[in-house]
């Protein structure tokens, strides 16, 4: 079985078997909080697992904010790390990709769209799925102001998404553990710098 968690919008949490279907599934979302609620979402989602056995961790990499990212990806590490199973990290549209792609079949492009707050969002153009079953990404996500998405898109079908389904997340990881492939690297896709940075090193008084 593969657990998926994601915190790039609300926080979302599942369990899917080896044939991609949803187990368990928890979610909240609230785009805040997620610290207070994904432990208790984790616990209900793989309480009563029976005989199964987790192999790997799913963890959604964004595009969202600093703080939600880091939460849920260090949920998913932590999780990982004690089962001695290897995490699997996945740009958190192509999961909202697969869902339009399950869902609808759309035959031309679409653009997945995502609040990125500030008055920005957060788009991935998709257009059907690759040979590996995977949405197949053919612009990479930006930010751009909300007010210029149209523009950027030029008549491209916007899909505007609030939630994230984690059972499509966890069904993109396991196309992608399957087919060998690594979708994003480590680092979290944040679009934009925290706000917090390292201070310098102070000034030397004479």
């Amino acid at each position: 079985m593969i657990l998926a968690v994601d915190t790039s919008l609300g926080t979302a949490v599942a369990l899917i078997d080896s044939d991609g279907q949803v187990r368990a599934d928890a979610c909240s979302p609230d785009p805040l909080g997620h610290a207070e609620v994904i432990g208790t979402l984790l616990e209900r989602t793989v309480s009563d697992i029976g005989d199964g056995v987790i192999t790997h961790v799913v963890a959604g990499m964004g595009p969202g904010p600093f703080t939600g990212l880091r939460i849920g990806i260090a949920t998913a590490r932590a999780f990982a790390i004690g089962r001695g199973i290897p995490v699997v990290p996945v740009p958190s549209h192509f999961a909202a990709a697969l869902s339009i792609l399950e869902a609808e079949a759309p035959e031309a492009r679409f653009a997945i769209v995502t609040d990125a707050r500030r008055r920005e969002v957060a788009i991935s153009v998709f257009d059907g799925v690759d040979a590996d079953g995977i949405p197949n990404l053919v612009e990479p996500t930006v930010l751009v102001p909300r007010s210029g998405a149209d523009a950027r898109l030029d008549g491209i079908h916007q899909i505007e998404v609030a939630t994230l389904d984690a059972g499509a997340l966890a069904r993109v990881g396991m196309l992608a553990a399957r087919a060998g492939r690594e979708l994003t690297g480590v680092e979290p896709i944040y679009l934009r710098q925290p706000d917090v940075t390292i201070p310098g090193a102070p000034k030397r008084v004479s």
